[in-house]
């Protein structure tokens, strides 16, 4: 039966049309081929083969999508399965692969009769193997390889998934493959969002045992052991794919309980030049859990056809390659500073170059100190296998094992996978795994949750500074060390380099300056945090671009309540200290701690984020005399990770009464962009004042970009999408875009994401709004994913929440939409004054009256819809500060439709 729009009933999104068989060698093949909706000659064809225990409906996006682009899609049911002959013989993995041979033979993809044509493998689960045999076997076929969640290789040392080793068992293999679809449905449990009508179309080729009977062949058929019949034909694909160096994209969903990351990993051993995306958050069956039909055309058309180079993405390429830091100068590593002031006999070798306050006091090391400790480590981590290039994660609290650990690797040449624990624990856990590293440096409780959590790579102990005394580490409890897989600690490692040292051993050559030297990740206040690759020459550019713009300087000490920032001064030559508080909750940062850790080093810059400074501002009645006295010393206030307003941020001056206060706009993808003084933005507030909340001036201005950066923005459409041509034009909203020298390499292993950001060569997709004004300042409005979308237009929702901020007793506001886009309304959530109103604040609700009107009032323009009031509003863990509007949103949505909304 077929719908009106010609979709075969049964099988949701599948037209009837592009269901066809095909008599191969007597037997009966189905198979799905979208030909009849390609527009004109195909561009290529994509031979799409799946796995066990699913069938071609699998493909159906894919197919769709590949009309869509002029691409023929081609999705089998392999014999015995879908809706292919059962023939009640059992298949081997080389029959397999002939077999899909014979069948593109028949159909004109490969053979004889082949019409030249190029074809794309896709290939997912069994799928994967069989589709990588087909491209070895048609090399004069094959133009590029596609695999998503499949493994061509068992890892020696390694057992079989759990999953797998189960449903093999002689007492389970039969009951649950065959007899019983309990391994079908365990399958479609693994999957995300399939509706009813979509699962059903998966068992509709496997309702009876019969039906199953290949269902139990392909479990049979798994190589476990080298005696089995299959394993020559595995290990035949899994070398010869080693020699295709035809186009290859590898898609991954992380959560896959039967094909766990290091087969992954093993795949980009055996395709080192291929193109990789991580779906975070998607499972085994990731064409069902995430979008990947349109990561396969981008890269089908980014790949196969000709691209086309615009102006504007010519002169974007020539502004990021433009030097460092906008200028000439030579490339000077990062680890320079160290080099300068430690050498030995110099004046500066016996200062003071990094210091932590903690509970158990101060720790600090001179450069001389830092110098030699970073070179002993450097040279324990080489005998111990740390080599150029290999990633090596650092799970340390900021202070001097964090600074020693990241510059002996940098030195290296290891890559530096700085996952800092202001994600929190899940988020921590996603980033580690997804970097996959070679190598764990971190201290004992991070180890404890990296052994039940299954981190990556060799493990090394860090204990905390000043604690070696009295404490037993694990290379003395073997035990330990086992349980945990602890090859050894940072005691150790220095201890050996120290002795390498002294007997003469020689580092390894420096790393280049375009290596790659570190990952570092994304807040995540938008979606899982992102890794993000930055080069040697790209760190150098940062460290030059914050020196040359702040003016820091090893004469110059800084106070960071941010760990990065406290590296950037470690890098400039600046004395640095990092403040008593939880690096996991920058708002727990106390004005007395803050004025601890700039007396310590009579420092001359704070860094501190938005949440952060308004607990030093609500703290500052616990100052003594003294802490008031070395706050009132600092000359630079540094406040960056949200917007912040003009008043907040005279009100943290209060505590630093002779300080100048400046706010860099930036990213970890790009740090910083833009700078911009208070007076400034009190001047950019009154350029804008008495205009409309949603007019010229609307959001937070960040001001003009620092040297050698560039910014326009992509103006937003009626849907509130960014989809118009980039512009320096004023008062233009859109997507902000930006050209730097220390912009990013790319996004790691998010060949997606890297794609779209990189939509303008050299110039990346910010995801942030805003516009430029009249004087070349750029505002910030919001971010793309939470603009709103009314019957009367698009409304940001930055400038609005900074005008309830203003709102007496409202400490944090998110402006948000509820409703279907296109018809959203606007509504305010706010945070009040928890001493104000304690006892009013134990649940969520409706805003008091008065409360309402002086937000509605505050946001006249945007015709607000509802005001409600919560205990705390969400944010991002690392700042504490970006408001996480979409959960907000989601929460607001079901309140006001009457549902029962839950926790915020």
């Amino acid at each position: 039966m077929t719908s009106p729009d010609g979709t075969d009933e049964r099988w949701p999104g599948v037209p009837s049309g592009w269901s066809h068989r095909a008599t191969v060698a007597g037997h009966v093949w189905h198979y799905l081929d979208n030909a009849s909706s390609v527009d004109g000659a195909p561009r290529g064809t994509v031979l799409a083969v799946h796995g066990n225990p699913t069938w071609s409906f699998l493909w159906r996006s894919v197919l769709a999508a590949g009309a869509g682009a002029g691409w023929r899609v081609v999705a089998v049911d392999q014999l015995e399965m879908g809706l292919s002959e059962r023939t009640g013989a059992h298949h081997r993995l080389a029959d397999r692969v002939a077999q899909l041979g014979e069948l593109t033979d028949q159909l004109g993809l490969s053979g004889p009769d082949w019409d030249g044509r190029e074809v794309v493998t896709l290939g997912h689960d069994w799928g994967g193997i069989v589709s990588a045999g087909w491209a070895i076997d048609h090399p004069r076929e094959l133009a590029g390889v596609t695999l998503t969640n499949t493994a061509l290789h068992q890892p020696p040392g390694h057992a079989i998934p759990l999953l797998l080793r189960l449903v093999r068992h002689r007492k389970v293999h039969e009951g649950a493959t065959t007899r019983t679809p309990a391994f079908l449905e365990t399958a479609l449990a693994l999957a995300k969002g399939l509706d009813p009508d979509e699962r059903t179309a998966y068992r509709v080729p496997y309702r009876t045992a019969a039906d199953r009977h290949g269902v139990g062949g392909f479990v049979e058929d798994i190589p476990a052991t080298r005696a089995h019949p299959s394993h020559a034909e595995l290990e035949r694909i899994a070398t010869g794919v080693t020699e295709l160096s035809v186009p290859t994209l590898l898609m991954w969903g992380p959560r896959d309980p039967v094909f766990y990351e290091r087969y992954l990993h093993d795949l980009m051993a055996r395709f080192p030049h291929a193109d990789v995306h991580r779906f975070e958050g998607a499972g085994h069956l990731l064409p069902e859990d995430a979008d990947i039909s349109s990561t396969i055309v981008r890269w089908l058309e980014s790949t196969f056809e000709t691209p086309t180079t615009t102006a504007h993405a010519r002169a974007g390429a020539v502004s990021a390659g433009d030097g460092q830091a906008g200028g000439t100068a030579p490339f000077r590593p990062v680890h320079a500073a160290l080099e300068d002031l430690g050498a030995e006999g110099t004046d500066t070798a016996g200062t003071t170059a990094v210091v932590a306050l903690g509970g158990d006091g101060l720790t600090e090391l001179s450069w001389g100190d830092l110098s030699r400790r970073v070179h002993h480590l450097a040279h324990g981590l080489a005998d111990s296998g740390v080599a150029a290039g290999d990633r090596v994660a650092l799970v340390i609290p900021p202070g001097v094992d964090l600074t020693t650990a990241l510059f002996a690797c940098l030195r290296l040449g290891a890559v530096v996978v700085l996952a800092d624990a202001g994600l929190g624990l899940r988020g921590l856990t996603r980033a580690v795994r997804g970097a996959y590293p070679d190598h764990v440096l971190a201290i004992e409780k991070a180890l404890v949750a990296a052994s039940a959590l299954r981190w990556p790579g060799q493990k090394f102990v860090v204990v905390p500074a000043g604690h070696e005394a009295g404490y037993t580490p694990p290379r003395t409890a073997h035990s330990r060390r086992r349980t945990f897989g602890i090859a050894g600690s940072m005691r150790e490692l220095l201890a050996r380099g120290a002795t390498l040292a002294d007997e003469g051993a020689e580092l390894p050559p420096e790393p280049g300056p375009d290596d790659d030297a570190a990952i570092l990740f994304t807040s995540g206040s938008t979606g899982p945090a992102k890794g993000v690759v930055h080069t040697h020459r790209g760190l150098a550019g940062m460290r030059d671009v914050v020196g040359s713009t702040y003016g820091l300087s090893p004469d110059r000490p800084f106070v960071a309540g941010f760990a990065p920032f406290a590296l950037l001064g470690t890098a400039l030559g600046a004395t640095s200290a990092t403040p008593d508080m939880d690096v996991m909750a920058p708002s727990s940062l106390t004005a007395p701690a803050l004025a601890d850790a700039a007396g310590a080093i009579d420092a001359h810059a704070v860094f501190a984020s938005p949440s952060a400074l308004a607990n030093v501002v609500r703290t500052a009645a616990d100052l003594t005399d003294t802490q008031r006295g070395a706050l009132a010393q600092v000359q630079l206030l540094l406040s960056a990770g949200a917007p912040i307003t003009s008043d907040r941020l005279t009100r943290a001056l209060e505590t630093m009464p002779n300080a100048s206060a400046h706010t860099p706009y930036g990213m970890t993808e790009v740090l910083p962009v833009t700078d911009i003084a208070l007076e400034d933005i009190r001047d950019a507030e009154d350029d804008a004042a008495g205009r409309s909340v949603q007019g010229a001036g609307n959001g937070s201005c960040v001001g003009r970009p620092v040297p050698g950066a560039h910014v326009e923005v992509v103006p937003l459409d009626d849907d509130g999408a960014a989809t118009g041509e980039p512009t320096t034009e004023a008062g233009v909203t859109g997507e902000v875009l930006v050209s730097a020298p220390h912009l990013k390499d790319r996004y790691d292993r998010l060949w997606a994401t890297q794609e779209h950001s990189a939509t303008w060569p050299g110039w990346h997709r910010t995801g942030d709004v805003g516009h430029l004004d009249a004087a070349g300042r750029l505002w910030i409005e919001g971010r793309l994913a939470h603009v709103i979308v009314t019957p009367s237009g698009v409304v940001t929702p930055v400038g609005l929440e900074n005008a309830v901020v203003a709102v007496p007793l409202v400490t944090r506001a998110a402006v948000v939409g509820v409703g279907p886009a296109g018809t959203q309304r606007v509504a305010v959530v706010v945070e009040t004054d928890r001493d104000v109103h304690r006892g009013a604040r134990a649940r969520p609700g409706l805003a008091p009256e008065g409360l309402t009107r002086a937000v509605r009032q505050a946001c006249a323009p945007a015709g607000v819809a509802a005001v409600l009031r919560v205990p705390e509003i969400p944010t991002d863990v690392r700042h504490n500060s970006k408001v996480e509007r979409a959960r907000v949103a989601q929460w607001a949505d079901r309140f006001l439709a009457g549902e029962r909304p839950g926790r915020l």
